[in-house]
């Protein structure tokens, strides 16, 4: 009887675990990105190199991170979810080592890239583990969680390897701070997430790999919802990677201020993503999708546009709120097409959001030569206003009288 309760007590204490280690894993994938980021010209010292040419590193990133994020969609019918999960964890563990020792540009260029393939990993997995062991109505609320680990590492990081770095460096950095959080997620992912599969093909083979690619692409709904989220990604570049130098040479604000800015605008999208749990089971997936891409546009079109730096500021955290929102919405209401092959509609679902991305960062960087920070702005949260519109027309909730 001790025996049986022992083994209860230890199973709830694990369920427990189940929700903290998919965050954790979420969170621990966002440091070196952000170092690297806000330590590109130091790293570009360092090899000496210029930062134009250090930058090519992200190209390679992006590029694994697409391409196995494709690949994913087979390996995710072939292999347990937790064990391609404990892989991306590690391959983002060797990637932050290789960059640690890293001796010459293409050594550094090589290990970044296994970055790229650690994310299309983790990203589409830990949405798929929710979507595998809980049910529907607790998937919102995990979600939203998941996704704000992922936005917490734009909170938390930047201040903490800023300070790190500072004081030793960026290899310091890495091995003080980015490599011990790998290791502490790597940890808990392996203790805390069922090990069980149920959605796994067990005789997985080629009919099975070429019917799950199928099975969503011929799903109108499941498309539609793919290539929102790829419009979206685009739209919310002109946050991510122009909104700082938009303040800066906008309002001729110094670089710590436009940090802060950036600083506060995560802090939005983690709050707005976590907020979304809730409101998704009480409004629809669809709904809340639709109307947070909406706004998020028309946010991103009016903080160019706004007469001074206060009021525009504002409209940035507001902006960035909201694509919180529809960041934990929209993943909700993919998750939910295509129950059999959620691995695979949640591994091209990556892909689409790595190409939106790039994109964006394309669209953004000519409207910006063309026309200026305006022309920018207005073209990218028209992309998004579109995404509104293509969720709104073509994509259903599934799992709406479900919940």
């Amino acid at each position: 009887m001790d025996d049986e309760m022992g083994q209860t007590e230890k199973r709830d204490y694990l369920r427990k675990l189940f929700l903290p280690s998919l965050v954790a894993s979420n969170f621990a994938a966002g440091p070196l990105a952000v170092l690297v980021s806000l330590l590109l010209v130091d790293i570009g010292n360092t090899f000496n190199v210029s930062v134009g040419v250090m930058g090519q590193i992200n190209i390679s990133y992006s590029i694994a991170a697409f391409i196995f994020a494709l690949l994913m969609g087979i390996l995710s019918l072939r292999f347990n979810h937790k064990l391609l999960l404990l892989a991306g964890l590690f391959f983002m563990c060797i990637s932050a080592l290789g960059c640690f020792l890293a001796w010459d540009f293409n050594m550094m260029l090589i290990s970044y890239s296994l970055s790229g393939l650690g994310w299309a990993m983790i990203s589409p997995m830990a949405v798929t583990l929710i979507g595998e062991h809980l049910p529907v109505a607790r998937r919102a609320g995990a979600i939203s969680w998941i996704v704000a680990g992922g936005a917490l590492s734009y909170v938390i990081g930047p201040p903490m390897i800023a300070t790190i770095a500072g004081f030793s460096g960026w290899r310091y950095t890495l091995a003080s701070f980015v490599i011990p959080i790998l290791l502490a997620s790597l940890l808990l992912t392996f203790i805390g997430v069922p090990s069980a599969s149920r959605s796994r093909e067990p005789s997985a083979s080629g009919k099975i790999y070429l019917r799950s690619f199928t099975d969503v692409l011929s799903n109108r709904s499941a498309v539609a919802c793919l290539v929102g989220d790829a419009l979206r990604s685009a739209a919310f570049v002109a946050l991510l990677f122009y909104g700082a130098s938009f303040v800066r040479q906008k309002f001729l604000m110094p670089a710590g201020f436009a940090s802060i800015v950036i600083l506060g605008a995560a802090l939005c999208y983690t709050l707005g993503s976590l907020v979304t749990g809730p409101l998704v089971n009480k409004f629809g997936r669809k709904t809340l999708t639709v109307l947070t891409a909406f706004l998020a546009g028309i946010f991103t079109i009016c903080y160019v546009s706004a007469p001074d730096l206060w009021f525009s500021v504002a409209l940035i955290l507001v902006a960035s709120w909201f694509f919180g929102m529809v960041a934990s919405a929209a993943n909700n209401l993919t998750l939910e097409q295509v129950p059999r092959f959620r691995g695979t509609t949640m591994s091209l679902d990556t892909a689409a959001l790595n190409v939106g991305s790039a994109f964006g960062t394309a669209m953004g960087g000519s409207m910006l030569l063309s026309f200026g920070y305006e022309g920018l702005g207005s073209v990218l949260g028209a992309i998004g206003i579109v995404a509104a519109f293509v969720f709104y027309l073509f994509a259903i909730d599934p799992a709406s009288s479900a919940t």
